[in-house]
């Protein structure tokens, strides 16, 4: 236990946060000192403050973004002004904003799909119809046809096929993920990576530097270089202040010869496949799409794999031998904090507004937007059954108050919220009507719709959307009903909720 704890402290992970916030102490003392010997100097800050918090008002962004700033600065004028310079900006520099661009639309023309797809969707229905087309005009990503989908209910149902699947590679492997950890899911896997590489299949990892932090060793993109196995970390996390380290690569995608591909909430560590109760038991989804449509999931994965290495990745080499047994129209997409849209909410939005009967909603946090609020609203105020299934076992402590401040207005709107009682539930799905269903890796908070890049399939009238909706009715039944005298809680609780609600979109 002492060894742990002496590694956790000796990490690399520690090392970088106390870098961090050393600078950042640095900062606000010499601010301080500064302004403690010049009037002139504090006025100066002050009125520039106030020119950010007018320029800030003014700007395009979300309100609850902008008012979380705008508290901040006033509170706090000098502290705020500078920390807003650093973290507050929500593009990156334009250079790099540009090449981000530049690789989308290489790829682009090998992102045409059949026109056929979208018109015989819309004349199943317009409403699915118009959203299938704004993912394709805002993304590129086609609706497909001739794609057999799977649907695993739990991470240890996965785990079997992901590695059954990786051993069948002859030509090529690509994973994409958030968090890598040694271990009983992450061992085999690697040395089935090693192995083929070994025999002549092309291995690419990328993985997300910060996602990794704490659970992997420095340096190690090299060990899995010297493997055989072509590696990027993306956006390494480095110790100086950078608002860049906000933006993340969220996704998890596997691609097996262009012919098989798997996605959904499902990392690479053991709590994803319950090896061991880290936040009791955990509830985790993810899909297997073989077909045409695992070309969506491939070309999300060579334009990051370009814009983190600067390689171009030859597409043709990357697509699809296989057509797979037709089960209804499959929209694989990706969302990215860099092209000023918000693709993955969007597609959350229209699925709500488009429901007539139900909408069901799994997600470890729910941290909205006014938008979002008003939307699940109006929706259950309609008479449609809403209900959203949240952890009551947190594996972040300063989030989930966040998430049960949003419990009292929707509830009081006539939303149903439940806790999974066993333990965490990390799945993030959307269900609707028995016509569409989105898996994907998008959380219902801040991060994933402004900040990370994203990935989900939308399901229009596919085995998948029962299978979906059969599996959360199934986990409502391991959950508590949360009523509004509980989430209405005490005074004290009620007002520290109201207070982290409001630097919500900060975290």
């Amino acid at each position: 236990m002492h060894k742990k704890i002496l590694n956790t402290l000796m990490g690399r992970a520690v090392t970088v946060a106390v870098l961090i916030l050393v600078q950042a102490l640095s900062i606000v003392y010499v601010t301080l000192y500064f302004a403690s010997f010049s009037t002139f100097f504090t006025w100066g800050l002050t009125i520039l403050s106030l020119g950010v918090v007018v320029w800030l008002v003014n700007r395009n962004e979300n309100p609850s973004y902008k008012l979380a700033w705008v508290i901040l600065i006033l509170v706090a004028p000098i502290v705020g002004v500078l920390f807003y310079a650093i973290f507050g900006k929500k593009r990156l520099p334009e250079r790099i904003n540009q090449q981000m661009a530049l690789y989308h639309k290489q790829l682009l023309p090998y992102l045409s799909g059949s026109r056929e797809n979208a018109e015989e969707l819309r004349a199943h229905s317009s409403e699915l119809g118009r959203q299938a087309d704004y993912v394709t005009r805002m993304t590129g990503c086609p609706v497909y046809r001739n794609t057999e989908c799977a649907y695993f209910p739990l991470g240890e149902d996965l785990f079997p096929r992901l590695l059954e699947e990786l051993e069948k590679a002859e030509r090529f492997i690509l994973m994409e993920y958030f968090i890598i950890e040694a271990g009983k899911m992450w061992n085999p896997i690697f040395e089935i990576l090693q192995r083929k590489a070994r025999n002549g299949v092309e291995v690419r990892l990328m993985y997300d530097d910060m996602g990794s932090i704490g659970t992997l060793p420095g340096g190690y993109s090299r060990m899995i270089e010297g493997a055989g196995i072509r590696c990027a970390v993306f956006n390494p996390f480095r110790p100086h202040l950078n608002g860049n380290l906000n933006y993340r690569d969220h996704r998890k995608i596997c691609v097996i010869d262009g012919n098989a591909g798997f996605t959904g909430g499902i990392n690479l560590a053991d709590e994803y496949i319950n090896a061991y109760p880290k936040h009791g038991h955990w509830k985790d989804t993810a899909v297997m799409l073989r077909g045409d449509a695992v070309w969506g999931l491939t070309t999300m994965f060579m334009e990051l794999w370009s814009f983190t290495t600067g390689e171009t990745m030859e597409a043709d080499h990357y697509r699809p031998t296989e057509h797979g047994r037709d089960d209804g129209f499959i929209q694989p997409y990706g969302d990215s904090p860099l092209d000023g849209l918000n693709i993955a909410e969007s597609v959350y939005m229209q699925i709500i507004n488009s429901a007539t009967r139900y909408i069901y909603i799994t997600s470890p946090y729910l941290i909205l937007d006014n938008e979002m609020v008003t939307a699940l609203s109006i929706a259950a105020q309609s008479g449609v059954d809403v209900r959203i299934v949240t952890p009551h076992h947190p594996d972040k402590w300063f989030v989930h108050p966040v998430t049960r401040s949003f419990y009292l207005p929707l509830i009081e709107a006539g939303v149903k919220i439940y806790e999974y009682t066993p333990g965490f539930i990390h799945a993030k799905m959307f269900v609707s009507d028995d016509r569409v269903a989105v898996v994907g890796t998008t959380n219902m908070d801040y991060r994933s719709f402004y900040l990370h890049f994203e990935c989900g399939v939308a399901f229009y009238y596919s085995s998948i959307v029962d299978e979906v909706c059969r599996d959360i009715l199934k986990t409502l039944e391991k959950c508590q009903t949360v009523t509004r005298e509980w989430a209405y809680s005490t005074f004290p609780v009620r007002l520290g909720r109201a207070m982290l609600r409001v630097f919500a979109p900060l975290m």
